[in-house]
């Protein structure tokens, strides 16, 4: 095997961490992707199921400030270990199930396992890194994040086209599975990577500070912390509209004349194969360090510019038709897979829609690497984990209402536009939300610069005594 601690352990904790957030996703964007499957299993409407959806997400964010606390006050690696197991029995049932009710039910249950993946392990990767290192390595946490929600995506386009049991089958295996790897995982010390902190754990020493409750105001204290939570309330909202684009898609093939199952699979192969921009967020986090090293609030300057730039290639990306769709009516995935990759270079249309989704996404890629890196860069380790569990429920609120309002939103508006255009109509308000968003992240310019030398002057204060 190898040491505890070891440069092979740690890479082997890394792993398993990421592979754990990416299934975190994964499991939440199963429902979205088989609308139409799930209206057919459970007899239920669309804006029933977008509030099934945004329950959940506002669930797991509401649990992530207790599991956050926890993290920074106990065992990390035995609460991440407890949340998995929940959530992956959770979605056993919500396979097993069809009663509607039961679904329901299981899916709350999950949000609050899942709640555990994304405070407990933000707080663990963060002692995993340093500093200087910082966005660039919170870039692959987030991207993990985002190829798990196109691996839920196509796993329950595909293989929920016929029956909705399948991807949750499948999810709930994934977790099982790095559950039991995890048991073998590393759990670092607290501030293991800080600079200032170097003379202690070189003396053999360890950081032994752990949250306390009173510290709670001096957490909020914190000006950056405010900017930095009250942001994700706006952008969430616009995030959460988003995770409707497989539905959209799969409107705009029907529209071309192709059935419902079609539509499933075909629009879930689009909107997967347009997440590909997110890729760029490994080059946004480094940006975001090297921005950084020369001026405090290269983070947050970072994060606006993409924010902000990203709304018009969204709008056409919103609009832009599937004019000349030429794919083959009740053929295989893998078929269909072949013939979208060819539209992509011979019909217009699609290739429009493919480079305004690759630029939005591309440009928001900035915003996660840069946001996670500022939570630990104006706050002491012990903090971290709480600090990302209450942005995480403002993020999860945020994301609910934009999930559940943008369903209504379309189904309102279809008395008067015809699917798709009301789905896009319907997305392209929620882009509103990302303006004050922007302004947020100037705000946090601001504050981040002295926020991060307070941080840094504890820490030393702290290696030194």
């Amino acid at each position: 095997m190898w040491a505890m601690g070891s440069r092979a352990h740690i890479w082997f904790t890394v792993a398993v961490f990421i592979v754990l957030a990416s299934l975190d996703n994964a499991a939440i964007a199963l429902i979205p992707s088989m609308v139409p499957q799930l209206e057919e299993t459970f007899s239920v409407g669309t804006a029933l199921i977008g509030v099934l959806t945004a329950t959940q997400v506002v669930v797991t964010a509401v649990t992530a400030v207790v599991w956050g606390y926890l993290a920074d006050a106990t065992d990390r690696k035995r609460l991440l270990l407890i949340g998995t197991v929940i959530w992956s029995l959770a979605m056993v049932l919500s396979g097993f199930t069809t009663s509607f009710a039961v679904l329901f039910i299981a899916q709350v249950i999950a949000g609050i396992g899942l709640g555990s993946i994304a405070s407990v392990g933000f707080s663990v990767i963060s002692d995993f890194v340093s500093p200087k290192h910082r966005g660039l390595a919170m870039s692959f946490w987030g991207l993990s994040q985002g190829i798990g929600t196109l691996v839920g995506s196509l796993l329950a386009s595909q293989a929920g086209a016929g029956n909705h049991s399948a991807p949750f089958y499948a999810i709930a295996a994934a977790g099982v599975v790095f559950a039991a790897l995890y048991v073998f995982t590393y759990d670092p010390p607290r501030g293991r990577n800080e600079p200032e902190l170097a003379a202690l754990y070189e003396a053999g020493e360890t950081y032994e500070h752990t949250i306390e409750r009173e510290q709670l105001r001096d957490i909020a204290d914190v000006r950056t912390n405010r900017w930095l939570v009250l942001q994700g309330l706006t952008a969430q909202v616009a995030y959460g509209s988003l995770i409707w684009v497989p539905l959209l898609y799969q409107e705009k093939v029907i529209a071309q004349g192709y059935s419902s199952a079609t539509g499933q699979k075909v629009g879930g192969l689009f909107a997967a194969m347009f997440t590909v921009g997110a890729l760029f967020s490994i080059l946004a986090g480094h940006i975001g360090d090297r921005w950084q090293r020369r001026n405090l609030s290269g983070r947050a300057y970072v994060s606006a510019i993409g924010i902000l730039g990203a709304i018009p290639f969204f709008l056409v990306f919103f609009w832009i038709p599937l004019n000349g769709l030429d794919v083959t009516e009740g053929a295989s995935t893998m078929t269909y897979l072949g013939e979208v990759v060819s539209e992509l270079f011979t019909n217009p249309w699609v290739a429009g829609a493919f480079l305004s989704a690759l630029i939005a996404l591309a440009l928001t890629s900035a915003d996660s690497p840069n946001w996670f890196a500022l939570i630990a860069d104006v706050n002491v380790p012990e903090h971290r984990g709480t600090v990302f569990g209450v942005g995480n429920l403002v993020n999860g609120v945020g994301r609910g209402v934009g999930t559940a309002l943008t369903t209504a939103a379309s189904e309102t508006l279809q008395k008067h536009v015809a699917p798709p255009l009301n789905l896009a109509l319907s997305l392209s308000l929620f882009q509103l939300f990302f303006l004050p968003t922007g302004w947020c992240y100037w705000k946090a310019s601001k504050t981040c610069p002295d926020d991060i030398e307070a941080v840094r002057a504890t820490l030393r204060e702290r290696g030194s005594a």
